[in-house]
């Protein structure tokens, strides 16, 4: 008996390999137009990195004529590291210049007694203070942990807290202001006054303030020097004292002592001054002839008796002897220092002629053997008045005196080029125009710093923009030539890499945008630039960049043919030690004058690359051809796709049909001949 059959299924024929064989003719069309769309989404693909390399390019060569160019770079170093650095802006002179740190700026940094280590802070209104800030601490009381890490939760940068282990069992408490200056001192108001006197921080200090220079026996003459000059002396005579201050008009001089009390360890001398101009007294000196000075005729003297010899026989009708102009002075230097050898330190402070009141804080420690303060007015057209002046201890102003200061608030004191300044910041930057000090610590020696150009910023700008340019070269390379050794010849791709772009080999060999951008940059590149009649550097070739940069000769290199840039980094080096500014200028200069740049090599690369990457250029119309090549394609393959189910799907119905009809006429052909054989059999 023959076997069961399903039309379709059973395959008892080969029926699914005649339409599997049927179909494959048919889906030739589907198959091309599938390849055709991987090939338009690899061209797509494709472009997208001849954008991003070339965009990489036009990002490194705009900054190298961009306000921010390399080239501008500013380098600060200073011979003093640890104790004073500087930052320059792009705007910084070259220059160098000497300063001394004579202190840094310090916070108020008070430390507590030893306590026990259950010590209980007592609850209460705890207020801390530092300049023009505070916080309050309602403290509900508890130990020395919770309480410095309450003081350090709500600390808003006024103040900050830590607790010391000093020994066994004992703790102390610190409590550190968090601005520097000897205008923002430490203070303890309400509860945390009382903790501080309680934990041993601080204790009341007795007033030792002292006011002098109010009385005229207060002021001293001043040692004159003869000048010459034809200018009256130095004189005290010129210092007038009212109830408000110390006048002191042109010539006019002063000294005055300071006591022992007033030159106690610690102590500040404070006072004011005003400057103001007035008319100089070199005009009325000049203004006639002087009469000849007829000299005494003498005396002799013997036991008390005076002998006077007779008058000098001479013609007091002759001419006025004309005198030599006397001239005017204009001196800033004002303020001394006399130490107790009888030498003069200035006291610099910055002088102005508007009358505005300039106050001075002197620390004595900087004028060691300071015996007296002098005020010597040598101008000739202005004068000053000067305030009272004041001797007193700034840790005791408050009425309290800290018993275990780490630190107390003081102001940074450095001079620039002999010019003492005082800051009440570590980051002085009104000093040097568009530079900034960092004050650290107190110099040893005097420190230099230099503002040099930062070359290594350039150099590094420049290895970028050769390294950019290459790869951008070496894609357009890959894609227009058909040629392994372009892709064997690049080293830093890996193996994998390497593959890859094997693959794309060749695919735009017939589109002439890759070889037009790639001539057009050499030819950029290898342009003289003459910003400057007397320019000395107007390629890139003259500072080590070329396609040739090694200069070797007499030997043959494809990949030198390429396009790719080398660097010969000696002679780069020695360029930019040399010639920065001309090597800034070849970049990117103005050629008309109207301000704005417009011509260099980084200006025409960026020009010219621009006009491929911008929106709506040539990388982006290729790629919109090909988004909408790629979305005809997709709709052309969804039809076909459509188009091969119903075609097959009608074969195998077809092919069903034949096979369950062949299977039918087997079965009929099988029964006759078991009939058939049953007759005989029965005969």
């Amino acid at each position: 008996m023959a076997g069961i059959n399903i039309p379709g299924v059973t395959n008892q024929y080969n029926t699914n390999e005649t339409v599997e064989k049927l179909m494959k003719v048919e889906r030739i069309p589907l198959t091309r137009e599938q390849n055709q769309l991987e090939e338009y989404k690899a061209q797509k693909d494709a472009w997208r990195e001849v954008n991003a390399n070339l965009t990489s390019l036009r990002d490194s060569t705009k900054s190298l004529y961009s306000y921010e160019n390399p080239f501008n770079n500013k380098l600060a170093t200073s011979t003093e590291e640890n104790a004073i650095t500087a930052e320059a802006n792009r705007s910084a002179d070259f220059q160098e210049f000497k300063v001394d740190v004579i202190q840094p700026a310090t916070a108020d940094r008070f430390l507590t007694s030893e306590l026990k280590s259950d010590y209980e802070v007592p609850s209460g209104m705890y207020t801390y203070k530092v300049g023009d800030k505070q916080i309050n601490i309602n403290w509900k009381g508890g130990n020395l942990k919770s309480f410095s890490d309450a003081i350090n939760k709500r600390s808003n940068g006024v103040v900050k807290s830590m607790i010391i282990g000093s020994s066994a069992g004992k703790k102390t408490l610190l409590i550190e202001s968090l601005t520097t200056g000897k205008e923002n001192r430490l203070i303890f108001e309400n509860k945390a006054r009382d903790l501080a006197i309680e934990t041993g921080m601080i204790s009341p200090a007795k007033s030792d303030t002292e006011i002098f220079g109010t009385k005229t026996s207060e002021l001293s003459a001043v040692k004159n020097i003869n000048d010459n000059t034809g200018l009256p002396q130095l004189s005290l005579s010129k210092v007038l004292l009212t109830d408000e201050n110390i006048k002191v008009e042109p010539r006019g001089a002063f000294s005055i002592n300071l006591s022992s009390a007033a030159k106690k360890d610690g102590n500040h001398i404070q006072f004011s001054i005003k400057s103001f101009k007035t008319d100089d007294i070199t005009l009325k000196l000049n203004e006639k002839p002087v009469e000849p000075e007829i000299p005494d005729s003498g005396f002799a003297e013997y036991k008390g008796i005076v002998i006077k010899n007779n008058l000098l026989d001479m013609n007091l009708k002759t001419s006025p002897v004309p005198k030599i102009p006397v001239e005017s002075v204009s001196n800033n230097q004002v303020l001394f220092a006399i130490t107790d050898d009888g030498s003069e330190i200035e006291i610099p402070y910055e002088q102005n002629f508007d009358g505005s009141e300039i106050k001075l804080d002197i620390d004595l420690k900087e004028y060691p053997g300071i015996k007296s303060i002098a005020v010597k007015n040598s101008n000739t057209d202005s004068y000053y008045e000067i305030s009272e002046f004041k001797a007193f201890n700034p840790s005791k102003t408050n009425g309290y005196i800290p018993n275990h200061p780490i630190t107390e608030a003081d102001d940074a004191i450095i001079k620039y080029e002999g010019i003492t300044i005082t800051r009440p910041g570590n980051k002085i930057d009104d000093v040097i125009p568009e530079v900034t000090l960092n004050i650290k610590e107190k110099t040893e020696k005097t420190a230099t710093i230099s503002i040099k150009p930062d070359t290594e910023a350039s150099k590094n700008a420049l290895i970028e923009f050769v390294g950019k340019y290459n790869q951008a070269v070496a894609k357009i390379n890959i894609l227009s030539q058909n040629k392994p050794e372009i892709v064997e010849e690049l080293d830093y791709l890996s193996d994998e890499e390497k593959k890859t772009q094997r693959e794309k080999l060749g695919m735009f060999e017939t589109d002439f945008s890759l070889t037009n951008i790639k001539s057009n940059m050499q030819t950029i590149l290898s342009t003289q630039y003459p910003f400057d009649d007397d320019a000395q550097i107007i390629m890139l070739s003259q500072i080590g960049i070329s396609t040739n940069a090694s200069g070797a000769s007499g030997s043959y290199s494809q990949s030198r043919l390429r396009g790719y840039l080398e660097i010969d980094e000696k002679k780069l080096d020695s360029a930019l030690e040399n010639h920065l500014n001309e090597i800034k200028n070849i970049f990117g200069y103005d050629s008309d004058g109207d301000l704005i740049i417009d011509s260099g090599i980084a200006y025409k690369l960026d020009k010219q690359i621009t006009a491929y990457t911008q929106t709506g250029g040539i990388l982006a119309l290729k790629t919109s051809s090909l988004d909408s090549k790629i979305k005809s394609s997709e709709a052309k393959i969804s039809k076909l796709e459509l188009q091969m189910d119903e075609k097959e799907a009608d074969l195998r119905m077809k092919y069903g049909r034949m096979e369950g009809t062949l299977n039918s006429l087997e079965s009929q052909q099988n029964s006759i001949s078991n009939f058939t054989k049953q007759q005989n059999r029965n005969n």
